[in-house]
Order: C-alpha cells, then structure tokens, then sequence
C-alpha cells in the first residue's frame, strides 16, 4: 500500500486526487488550511464541504494545516510515496489584492514542500500543479483572427502553446510570477537533487465538486450561477477562448506520470485544440443543456487577460501514453447535474 499525500486536498482539484487513490485502496493524507474562502474574499459556507465529504473513506487522514509549516511538513511527507501539490492561492484578482499572501503561499509554500522533502529518507514522486499563466502577456503577442462567437490563434499556433513557449519579458501578475517561481524551483529541485517530478502547466479544469466564482473556475461559475438564476459578468466581449479539460481526465494524467519511467517533466495540459469553448459557446452549450440563460452583462478587459489560450498537449500525449476522453457537453452535464442536485449548498 502506497502512501499518498495531498496538500489542498480539501480543493477542487485535491479532493478528486484523494477520492481516485481512496478507491485504489492506498493510504492517503490530505493537508489543508480550509481558507480558500478567506483567500478569495468569499462566504466560508463551502469551506468545508470537500474536507466532510472525504471523510467517508476510512483511509483518508485528514490535518488541517499550513504548508509554510516546515516542521509540519516534514512529519506529513514522512514515509510518503507521492505527494500532488496542489495548495495554492489561485485567484489573479486575489494575488493583486493581497501579493503578500500569494507569494508565501505560491512561491515559499512550494519551496517549503520542496525543502521538506529533500530531507526525508524516502524520495516520493511529486506532481505540481502549475498553470498556463506563467506564460504570462506572452500569449497575447500571438495574433488572433476574430469570429463571431469566438477568437482563434493565427497560423503557427493551431495545435496550441508548448512547452518551450516563452515566459520571459512580459506581464504575469502577481498570480503568474508566484506559480511560475514555484514551477522553476520544482524542475531546478529534479534536476538538482534528483526529485522525481511532474510539472502541469493547466488550463481550464472543470468538474463536480468546483465551487467556482466569478475570480476563479469560471467553468463552474457559469454552471452555478444558471442554475441559481445569479447573473453573471463577462470581462471583455465574451470571445476568449480556452481549452477545458474534465477533472477526472487530469488525474489520470497524474497517474500516468507516476507510473512512468521518466525522471521529470514539464507538460502543458488541457483538453487540447479538439476540446475548446469561449465564454458565449459555453454559455450556448449550457443552454443547450439546461434550457437556461443567465442574465449578462458586459464590462471592462481584465489585466493581462489571455485572449486565446490552448493548451498543445502533444508531449503529454505522446511521453504519458494519456488522451483526455471527457467532451465538454458531457463534462458539462456532469457539472451541471451536480449543481441541481446541491442547489442547496450554493443559497
């Protein structure tokens, strides 16, 4: 039996890392601090949903704790043999507001895990959930062609962004520059000390269990706010574009990583130039589906907002033998059943 450790595990992301190893049968740990809420200026009524829902599992331990403890974490990576790092300050809104907290939490949160494990006797795989924003106002140097519900990439960048894109001389935000520098230390820490590592730059990850909002998980935020009857705000002309990737696609792909031979990666990750929406089809499909329309309305560009961004997700496929399989219509329908059926969680 393989012991897993978790920190946000609490989170969207997290929480369905934990459940897939549950089921597995292996021990798994999940460390978190519960202040997503906090963090994003919201209501702490969803703080805990994710944490009580775990602990169904009798082999889910639960310690609700920070990952700028060193001290904590070098007791929490004890004996692990994978840890998925997938603590974070996630907003960009957030990391403007308060960069403080972004940068500990980001950028010294990670290297405290990194610090951590280094010194135990047992070398686990980590996976480090990264993000497409480390590429930063870069991506907006790409021209794009205007359609009607939609932008796409000029020729050259059909497949999407990879891996090798540059990250340099350009805007992050506070947000970007905080994941970006954990990213770096994560593949300086492979090469280095010998850390098996996975980096996952991700795009759009959506699925059940995503207490998404107008800052963060937009996905999620459209899905909720139809069902609720809420009206939702769209930054820009509704035309951006991202690929979107279902939850439990992405685990996979963690998995695959730790089940392979390689000694470390950087991969791009998101359901690719097959499976993309902008903000006006996503709100089409969810019409489709539900037969609702949210009241919109329309406001000012957000900073270093990307205009287009597509994951190329060919290295993934090819070095992890991995496909995301989920379309966006029934990943949506996933979400979006959730949601009814919880409606009660989100009043």
């Amino acid at each position: 039996m393989a012991k897993i450790l978790i920190t946000g595990g609490a989170g969207f992301i997290g929480s369905h890392v934990a459940e897939y190893y549950a089921k597995k049968r292996e021990e798994v740990v999940v460390l978190d601090n519960l202040c997503r809420a906090k963090l994003l200026g919201k209501s702490e009524k969803n703080a805990d949903y994710n944490w009580n829902y775990l602990k169904q599992y009798k082999n889910i331990s639960l310690i609700k704790g920070d990952i700028r403890n060193l001290e904590l974490l070098s007791q929490a990576c004890r004996n692990a043999h994978i840890i998925v790092h997938a603590a974070a300050q996630t907003a960009v809104t957030s990391s403007l507001s308060d960069p403080w907290c972004d940068f500990s939490v980001n950028a010294l949160g990670s290297f405290t895990l990194l610090e951590a494990v280094r010194r135990v006797k047992i070398r686990p795989v980590i996976i480090y959930c990264s993000t497409n924003k480390v590429y930063g106002e870069n991506v907006n140097k790409i021209g794009v062609i205007q359609e009607d519900s939609r932008y796409r990439f000029q020729k050259g960048y059909e497949n999407g962004i990879p891996e090798n894109f540059d990250i340099d001389l350009c805007e992050h935000t506070p947000y970007g520059c905080s994941k970006l520098t954990g990213d770096l230390y994560m593949q300086e820490y492979a090469r280095v000390f010998g850390l098996k590592i996975g980096i996952f730059r991700m795009s759009c990850i959506y699925g059940t269990r995503q207490f998404g909002v107008e800052d963060q998980g937009w996905l999620a935020w459209f899905a909720i706010a139809t069902i609720l009857n809420k009206p939702i705000t769209i930054y820009g002309n509704g035309k951006q574009v991202r690929d979107v990737l279902y939850i439990t696609d992405l685990v996979e792909a963690y998995d695959a990583f730790i089940r392979s031979d390689l000694p470390h990666g950087v991969f791009n990750i998101g359901g690719g130039p097959g499976k993309t929406l902008s903000l006006l089809e996503s709100l089409n499909l969810i019409e489709e589906i539900t037969g609702k329309r949210p009241r919109l309305k329309f406001s000012e560009w957000r900073l270093t907002d990307q205009r287009v961004y597509i994951s190329n997700i060919s290295k993934v496929k090819k070095e992890l033998n991995w496909n995301p399989r989920i379309d966006p219509k029934k990943g949506l329908g996933k979400l979006l059943d959730w949601v009814d059926k919880n409606k009660g969680i989100f009043e």
